[in-house]
């Protein structure tokens, strides 16, 4: 089964998120986010029965829930100003331990996985420097940062050489899940860290990272 009706039912949720937020209804749009959040976790479970290759499945399920739990804390500190920091960098953790799951997921997958590991460091390394040199935070802000995206790109750069390796509708899935997930970090770090956000950067950063996930637990059953 493919639980397309899902993904749909989900991207619902997570339109219906973006428009709550807009509004600044923080409460009932955490709510909405975290209902969105379950539906590709949702997804991942219902996969794990089909999957082709189950503890490949196992470890990306466990990574879409820490997904969930990022989504939560990221917006839950608009909620809870006060604490909006520690908020904010415990939902950046939960996002890095569920990338370092899809990176050990995914590595036993690849071909000569040294080649993407490299071509991921040194991708990595060009767009941290680009990152690093654009935006204005604070140090711990940075640290993260850096250790963040340089998960998200190792990750990304892995799936493509998987995809490679294996060339299923399922590697396909996660590969262009990954990039959508890599650019949407990309514009979510120039829309909080610089002047230069502009209006359309926080529901294109939404829509993109959304779908990226829905791709990912899609691809297990077809990896």
């Amino acid at each position: 089964m493919s639980y397309m009706y899902l993904a749909y039912l989900g991207m619902l949720l997570q339109i219906c998120f973006i428009y709550l937020e807009q509004q600044k209804k923080y409460v009932p749009a955490v709510i909405q986010k975290g209902a969105a959040s379950l539906v590709f976790v949702l997804i991942g479970f219902l996969g794990l029965s089909v999957a082709t290759i189950p503890t490949f499945a196992k470890v990306v399920v466990a990574g879409l829930i820490f997904g969930l739990i990022g989504d939560v804390c990221l917006n839950l500190r608009f909620v809870l100003e006060k604490a909006g920091k520690k908020i904010f960098l415990g939902g950046i953790l939960a996002f890095l331990i569920g990338h370092i799951l899809y990176l050990v997921a995914l590595i036993p997958l690849a071909a000569k996985v040294w080649v993407w590991l490299l071509s991921g460091v040194l991708v990595a390394a060009a767009l941290l420097y680009w990152i690093l040199t654009s935006v204005e935070a604070e140090k711990a802000f940075k640290i993260f940062g850096v250790v963040y995206i340089g998960a998200v790109v190792l990750m990304t750069a892995i799936s493509v050489g998987v995809f490679r390796t294996r060339g299923t509708s399922g590697s396909l899935l996660y590969m262009i899940g990954a990039i959508l997930f890599t650019a949407s970090d990309i514009i979510l770090i120039f829309n909080t860290f610089t002047k230069d956000g502009k209006a359309w950067m926080r529901p294109t950063n939404l829509i993109l990272y959304y779908l990226g996930q829905l791709l990912i637990a899609l691809s297990i059953q077809t990896m």
